[in-house]
């Protein structure tokens, strides 16, 4: 069995590799229309945007390429297009942003009920993802190994609605009542006592 060689110049650090990444996620947003039909199988990181008008309150880092969206989210996934398709457009028992999303937007009636989790009914599944086509952008960045940059990427640019890997004084308050508001809306049922 013969082993390539591999040169100390075709590897990249993983320092390089976020600094790559943090380049392609600061590029131009597409609409949720475009970017489903462009998204890679390959695994990566992905950053969710949205006009400061969308949840105000947690201000995120603007778009270097289009100014006018700031920020939202970011995840990783191995495989991209699964994550993205399977999981933050359809499920919010798969999906820590829908969860957020849904707790941030109450005030929009979503209901819940109770399967092995907390997920919301199906009419308003339905109804999250329309809004998200409606009012969130995507950009993403393939890389062989997502895990090993997501933390360094959260630790910079601090996403407001991320709590997992942000430094403690960067947690949004809104958004830990939000997921905690999300998690109490519905309980399982408990079964009947029989005396």
């Amino acid at each position: 069995m013969t082993i390539p060689e591999t040169r100390p110049d075709d590897v990249q650090t993983g320092g390089a590799r976020v600094e790559d990444a943090l380049r392609l996620l600061s590029g131009v947003p597409l609409g949720l229309d475009v970017a489903v039909k462009r998204l890679s199988r390959g695994s990566g990181v992905y950053a969710w945007w949205a006009g400061p008008l969308i949840f105000p309150d947690l201000p995120g880092p603007s778009n270097e390429s289009d100014p006018s969206v700031r920020l939202l989210y970011l995840g990783r996934a191995t495989s991209l297009r699964g994550r993205i398709l399977r999981n933050h457009l359809r499920r919010s028992g798969s999906s820590t942003l829908r969860r957020t999303l849904a707790g941030l937007l109450v005030s929009e009636g979503y209901r819940t009920t109770w399967t092995d989790r907390v997920v919301l009914v199906s009419e308003d599944e339905a109804r999250l993802t329309a809004w998200m086509y409606a009012h969130l952008r995507l950009t993403w960045a393939e890389d062989p190994e997502p895990a090993t940059i997501e933390a360094e990427l959260v630790r910079r640019v601090h996403p407001p609605l991320n709590v997992h890997g942000v430094d403690p004084e960067h947690i949004q308050a809104a958004v830990v009542a939000a997921k905690n508001s999300y998690n109490a809306s519905s309980r399982p049922v408990e079964p009947s006592r029989t005396p």
